[in-house]
């Protein structure tokens, strides 16, 4: 039966697609092929329903609670996963972190970013796994105009345990009207360690691990 038999189908489909509906959902929805939508409602007047880019409203919406409840059933499986964690484990989780994030000059350790956990854990490990001089321990901070710098000092000192009085100064950026970006309130932080032989150790000790995966056998 072509597209002359489907009269009830093309009568609820042109409706759907006055309410702005797509074609794809149209065509899931009374489940016909998405060219036979096309035909059916294309002279019906579209006008395509705003994106919804935010959350759902309300700390108690049931899509925001699904997703919390997912969220956390998650954690725990990985949690129950991970059990103990070595120190091995925890070099080799820095060594892939520094591979990817870290900066690569010459000389000095450094690597940036906005979460807090991410920067704690590399300075606890190098910590753990060095003796280094805490007085050559560095913090700057990227951090968009109108936000506390003051506070935001105080925030990735007290995460990182670096007194304020070793942060370098700033960078304070101005607000772009032509891009959209997340302001984060503490801004993104990169830690510092200035220290030739630690750095030279840590580069040799990710090319050990990767030319063990990278070597058969």
């Amino acid at each position: 039966m072509g597209y002359g038999g489907k009269y009830v189908e093309r009568a609820k489909a042109r409706e759907l697609r006055a309410q702005a509906w797509t074609l794809v959902e149209i065509a899931r929805e009374l489940g016909v092929s998405k060219a036979s939508v096309s035909v059916w409602v294309r002279d019906v007047d579209f006008t395509p329903k705003p994106r919804n880019r935010g959350h759902p409203a309300g700390p108690f919406h049931p899509m925001r609670l699904k997703k919390e409840a997912e969220t956390a059933r998650l954690l725990q499986e990985a949690d129950e996963w991970l059990r103990v964690l070595s120190d091995r484990d925890l070099t080799m989780y820095c060594l892939g972190l520094y591979q990817g994030e870290g900066a690569k000059t010459p000389g000095s350790l450094s690597m940036a970013n906005t979460n807090p956990i991410v920067l704690r854990t590399l300075v606890t490990w190098l910590r753990r796994r060095f003796e280094i001089d805490e007085s050559r321990l560095r913090v700057r901070l990227y951090l968009h105009e109108g936000l506390d710098l003051e506070a935001s000092m105080t925030h990735w000192s007290d995460v990182l345990e670096i007194p304020t009085s070793q942060f370098q100064k700033p960078y304070r950026a101005r607000a772009d009207p032509t891009r959209r970006s997340a302001k984060h309130t503490n801004g993104c932080a990169t830690l510092i360690y200035s220290c030739t032989t630690t750095h030279r150790t840590v580069l040799a000790m990710i090319e050990a691990v990767s030319c063990r995966f990278a070597i058969p056998g």
